[in-house]
């Protein structure tokens, strides 16, 4: 039964992958089909006998496309493909989206009523079966800054926000915006600063009044915004700078951090981190959770940190030997 359905599954994929693209060639579409040439005429030809408006263009740089302005509902789910489009939208809180709620329900409510009986029961155990709820360390972000963000990227556009530091400090910015991504519960955006003169990322979160300018720009080199976090991240502007040492191999204190938010290098047979943090107990936390000796250099109020937890643990200690 396969092989009777490959071809057609084949012949949607490349109506698929046309509506995705402006044009895209022969070639690559035989490529990603695993077919030849001669294979992909012949889908090509079954969409047009289909009345799809494929267009071709002939010769060297040739190409197929559908007709501007030609798009199909892309109604034709399998089971999982179901699945997984509910459980990304049902996910979307996950990365500090909750404003999407409306937007989510509305595309559920679609879905469940253009797809198959048998689809809709995807919709539903997700709906029932699966619970997802985002940690307590997600923080909320504007879906309207985001989508506009996102435009000026993509247009090459400036954009002017007012913008408000981990310190309160309040300043309007324009910026140059080279990407934008989400990070350990965040929204940060990486654009050329007018302002400084200089690459700075800002929290989206802390992000006010954005308004896409109409000067457009060049960036000035190959940006890659993951790259350049994983360099910066764990010096992101915080209220304490923290810098402590852990003894353990390098080797192992990478297995309990996030390599994009600590720094790390081994030193006198441990390891040296340094990052930046809003909230020093959670981190004194974790780094009591490593189970080595640990050696405070900066900030004092992380001592002071250690000390706070010291005391709740020795109260709870006491209080559970005062109950049994």
């Amino acid at each position: 039964m396969k092989l009777m359905y490959d071809p057609i599954m084949r012949v949607l994929t490349v109506l698929e992958i046309l509506q995705a693209r402006d044009h895209v060639s022969g070639s690559e579409l035989a490529a990603r089909l695993e077919v030849n040439l001669r294979t992909v005429q012949r889908y090509i030809a079954r969409l047009q006998d289909l009345c799809v408006p494929v267009e071709s263009v002939r010769g060297v740089g040739g190409f197929y496309r559908l007709k501007p302005g030609f798009r199909l509902p892309p109604l034709m789910f399998t089971d999982e493909e179901a699945f997984a489009v509910m459980l990304g939208l049902r996910g979307l809180r996950h990365l500090g989206l909750s404003a999407f709620a409306p937007a989510t329900e509305g595309a559920a409510a679609k879905l469940a009523r253009v797809l198959p009986e048998p689809l809709r029961n995807s919709i539903q155990m997700v709906e029932e079966v699966v619970a997802l709820e985002p940690g307590p360390w997600v923080v909320s972000t504007s879906a309207e800054s985001l989508i506009l963000v996102s435009t000026a990227i993509r247009a090459r556009r400036r954009l002017t926000f007012a913008y408000q530091s981990h310190t309160g400090a309040s300043s309007q910015r324009e910026i140059e915006p080279y990407g934008v991504v989400h990070m350990d519960g965040r929204w940060y955006m990486v654009g050329r600063c007018l302002l400084r003169q200089a690459l700075r990322t800002f929290r989206l979160d802390r992000v006010a009044q954005p308004a896409i300018g109409e000067e457009c720009f060049e960036p000035a080199f190959d940006f890659d915004i993951k790259t350049y976090l994983n360099r910066g991240m764990p010096f992101i502007q915080s209220r304490f700078a923290i810098e402590v040492w852990v003894d353990l191999t390098a080797a192992e204190t990478r297995s309990h951090f996030a390599p994009y938010r600590v720094a790390m290098r081994e030193e006198n047979g441990g390891t040296t981190l340094q990052c930046g943090r809003d909230n020093l107990e959670l981190f004194a936390a974790m780094l009591l959770s490593l189970g080595c000796r640990i050696v405070v250099r900066e900030p004092p109020e992380l001592t002071e940190a250690f000390a706070t937890l010291a005391k709740r643990a020795s109260d709870a200690a006491a209080t559970s030997t005062l109950a049994g």
